[in-house]
């Protein structure tokens, strides 16, 4: 790495102020990074045998510590705080990303690592039930998307040493309507990680986490005296793994959107890939950038597609709105198909394509009102995105960009 790299390339130490604590968080990334290695000669038996029953059980124990606040169906309820929480979540990463990256060089504060930013067709089913017809899914019709898939952040670093999990972002074209963000016209942005909860419940919790993070040290988090996140770290490791290939993965929102007027949903991405691309060189260590190498290798061979599943929520207290570390369960409401992401055989990886990934600013309020985001995460991500991607921005000294599917890029 050149002396001349930005900070961020690489994951630096724990910076706690505490000596024990740094070796504590030092330590427990390093047991991670080497349980990486051997993960996937272990990991699909686990997940066949144990997971789905580990998932439900955890889930059962979060909402036995949860109040039922006796919302109706797709009711939002605003805590009093959430401002100063934005405020402290937007200056928190801001100071991170100042301290990772330098001015030319500014990267995403969160879903940091681009793997591959392709083209694809989001194509909806006819087949749909009358009640789920609303917004972009109205009518069997075609859009162009751009899709990015991404590692976690807030660092870039060789895949087998991130936490395990993939981010995948759509960025639908040609959308008609108003949208609830006017720096884009005819967009629709789609979001989702390869873990079924989110990492935090809420933005009050996401104060905390960005604390830690800053401070390299996330496992203080998850395990405090004063505010344990515990049973959040065991859903988040029951999903999070060495991972494969990110054309290979389930994505799922974690947060709940409207689906027209009264509903609220959430939506997931599922390849429709059943083979699994050999993470090479395991236990030793694998090339930086694998998985990238591994979207090249499927896409220069075949096209890709993804179902686009609809989850509706039909219980306000084990499906909630505001808390999304609870897992939704599918024996409440099942996940419905409902569109295809059709990603076409090409060629990705020319620097110049994978520089257009960072004109683009994803924000799930680049959305119709059908699909307003809902809850005190979604609604934080309004400003923070924005501001952050802003200050991405300005640091590459680039200029905000809506696509319209007709961008070309040279390839050798």
């Amino acid at each position: 790495m050149s002396s001349s790299a930005s900070p961020g390339y690489g994951l630096p130490p724990a910076s706690t102020g505490n000596r024990l604590l740094n070796r504590i968080a030092n330590a427990s990334t390093f047991l991670v990074h080497m349980e990486r290695r051997f993960d996937p000669f272990f990991r699909p038996a686990f997940d066949a045998l144990f997971r789905d029953f580990l998932t439900s059980a955890t889930t059962a124990l979060i909402n036995l510590g949860r109040r039922d606040d006796h919302l109706k169906l797709a009711e939002e309820r605003p805590e009093q705080d959430e401002e100063a929480c934005l405020n402290d979540i937007i200056a928190t990463m801001g100071m991170q990303m100042e301290t990772l990256w330098r001015k030319g060089d500014f990267q995403r504060g969160g879903n940091t690592k681009t793997h591959g930013i392709v083209r694809a067709d989001f194509i909806v089913r006819d087949d749909l039930p009358e009640y789920m017809r609303r917004g972009i899914y109205a009518q069997p019709r075609t859009y162009p998307a751009w899709v990015r898939f991404s590692g976690p952040g807030p660092y870039i670093t060789p895949d087998i040493d991130d936490v395990g999990f993939m981010s995948m972002s759509i960025k639908l074209m040609d959308v008609p309507g108003p949208k609830l963000m006017e720096d884009e016209r005819f967009t629709q942005d789609m979001l989702g990680v390869s873990t079924p909860s989110f990492v935090t419940p809420d933005t009050k919790a996401n104060v905390q986490l960005q604390h830690w993070s800053y401070k390299n040290a996330q496992i203080f988090y998850f395990i405090n005296l004063k505010q344990s996140h515990i049973l959040d770290l065991i859903m988040q490791a029951l999903w999070i793994r060495t991972q494969n290939s990110p054309l290979e993965s389930q994505y799922f929102s974690c947060v709940p959107y409207l689906l027209g007027g009264g509903q609220a949903m959430q939506y997931s991405m599922r390849s429709r890939l059943t083979a699994r691309t050999r993470v090479p060189r395991l236990p030793l260590r694998p090339p930086d950038n694998y998985l990238r190498d591994a979207m090249v290798s499927t896409l220069a061979k075949q096209d890709v597609e993804f179902d686009i599943m609809l989850q509706l929520q039909t219980d306000s207290h084990r499906m909630p709105i505001e808390n999304n570390a609870v897992f939704w369960p599918p024996r409440l409401s099942p996940r419905v198909p409902a569109a295809l992401l059709r990603i076409p055989k090409q060629k990705f990886d020319s620097p110049e394509q994978m520089e257009f990934a960072k004109v683009l600013s994803y924000n799930p309020w680049h959305c119709i009102p059908e699909h307003r985001p809902l809850g005190n995460q979604s609604r934080a991500r309004y400003r923070m995105y924005k501001e952050l991607s802003r200050l991405r921005q300005n640091r590459n000294d680039v200029v905000h960009y809506e696509p319209n599917g007709r961008e070309v890029f040279k390839h050798s």
